[in-house]
């Protein structure tokens, strides 16, 4: 389906807010994906696409997972809105008839992260926290780090959502952890901390 049919669709089924927040999305992933060599247009349906299920209540998300076979986790189902990235991710699969892994898996992800992830996915968590309209402390250096260094920048990002919900006496989703984790082990792992100290 042509990205103005995509555009179109999401103008009319979200909220005025969400469909701002989309287009910032959108605006930013394009950005992210020229320095980073990923598909514009990939990263920009993604992007379309990635809260299409965001306005769905608790009930109809749970709902959705019966429909899609999805198994919401003890976590999901405590906090359903967890759940928006994998059944977006289904809706859009099969109104839009999209298989392609690298749209789907970031908008399947982008709510929590996941272990070994794609450049796609990076791009995705980052621009839906540091588009246009976001507003929190230290967005404005998060954006910048985007810019310079991925994976320094999803690390920050990473850390400043789990502290969120630390801080809301919330159950973090152990998809972050996990996230988290494993880009330390493998970009900034020992190894690397150690060499950087002795440049």
């Amino acid at each position: 389906m042509p990205i103005k049919d995509i555009e179109s669709y999401i103008r009319r089924s979200l909220t005025d807010l969400r469909y701002r927040h989309t287009l910032g999305v959108a605006q930013t992933s394009v950005k992210l994906a020229g320095i980073y060599g990923v598909d514009n247009a990939k990263a920009e349906i993604a992007a379309l696409i990635h809260d299409i299920a965001r306005d769905f209540s608790n009930e109809l998300l749970l709902e959705m997972c019966l429909k899609y076979s999805i198994e919401p986790d003890e976590t999901e189902k405590a906090v359903p809105a967890l759940l928006h990235g994998r059944v977006g991710a289904k809706i859009a699969a099969e109104k839009f008839n999209i298989t392609d892994g690298e749209i789907l898996d970031p908008v399947k992800y982008h709510t929590t992260g996941r272990k070994n992830m794609t450049i796609p996915d990076k791009i995705l968590f980052l621009a839906d926290m540091i588009e246009p309209g976001r507003d929190f402390p230290g967005v404005t250096e998060l954006r910048e780090l985007a810019f310079q260094d991925l994976d320094r920048a999803l690390l920050k990002g990473l850390n400043s959502a789990i502290k969120y919900v630390i801080e809301k006496d919330l159950t973090i989703h152990m998809a972050s952890i996990d996230a988290r984790n494993d880009l330390i082990r493998k970009k900034f792992g020992i190894s690397n901390i150690l060499k950087e100290q002795r440049c």
